[in-house]
């Protein structure tokens, strides 16, 4: 079950079925690829914080026991899934990992922008122990987040990583309490909202060209979203607050 709410510009996605450690059947990643065109469509939110429900997991990714119902292997290549859902969404995504982020769930949380982790949590590219690799981004995702020697040994043993360790090697930013874990992110999520709507979504959109882009190329798009940033009513209310010397009121325009 996927549930969401949204606070002053701060939506909030819950995967909400703690007693399967939330993982994903077919029904949730529809309703999470909906749910991303609404959040877009209908400007929901200007940020979003992605957690999982319980103490015990984020998300330990698609449940397995579903896999064996695509009738053909290419069905199951063509399926609906719910990392690449995620990577749509326009707006900053704050990955807020309170317990196991195993499989597809460590691909859910490499599909967002920022990543905090409660200091009980864990993550691993499990999907080798049980004979397949993940296919939600993860290779190229850890490979783009984590030294590669760190990134081949979660690929090739599947074991888990502390919150620690993770911190340690780049995967996520912050490790806070379980109890300080959602408010951390609330926080982080509301500053993020604060900034102008076109340039924090233009911003996330550089960030990933960059890392598609050769740097000569990369500088070039990174001055073409400038140039669309400059000519927007925020950025002519920006520097009429800089001028006034006051907070400025974006409104994403």
């Amino acid at each position: 079950m996927i549930e969401f709410r949204v606070d002053g510009g701060v939506g909030v996605i819950t995967l909400n079925r703690p007693a399967k450690l939330n993982a994903f059947t077919t029904a949730m990643s529809a309703d999470l690829l909906d749910l991303v065109q609404r959040i877009d469509a209908e400007r929901l939110a200007r940020v979003v914080i992605v957690t999982g429900a319980g103490p015990r997991a984020f998300s330990v990714g698609s449940d397995v026991s579903e896999v064996d119902g695509y009738a053909e292997p290419w069905d199951f290549r063509n399926r609906r899934d719910y990392c690449d859902a995620l990577r749509a969404l326009r707006v900053p995504a704050i990955a807020a990992v309170n317990g196991y982020a195993y499989g597809g769930g460590l691909e859910l949380a490499l599909s967002c922008d920022i990543r905090l982790a409660a200091d009980t949590a864990s993550f691993a590219a499990a999907e080798i122990k049980l004979g397949w690799i993940g296919g939600g981004g993860v290779s190229a995702l850890l490979s783009a987040t984590v030294p590669a020697s760190d990134a081949a040994l979660m690929l090739l043993t599947g074991d888990p990583i502390d919150a620690a360790e993770a911190l340690r090697c780049g995967l996520v930013s912050r490790v806070t309490a379980p109890d300080d874990l959602r408010p951390e992110a609330l926080r982080m999520a509301r500053t993020i909202a604060e900034r102008p709507p076109i340039a924090a979504q233009s911003a996330k959109a550089n960030l990933r060209a960059a890392r598609a882009m050769g740097q000569d190329a990369a500088i070039q798009y990174e001055r073409e979203l400038q140039a669309i940033c400059m000519a927007t009513e925020d950025a002519r209310e920006g520097r009429r607050a800089f001028a006034d010397k006051r907070p400025p009121k974006f409104a994403g325009r």
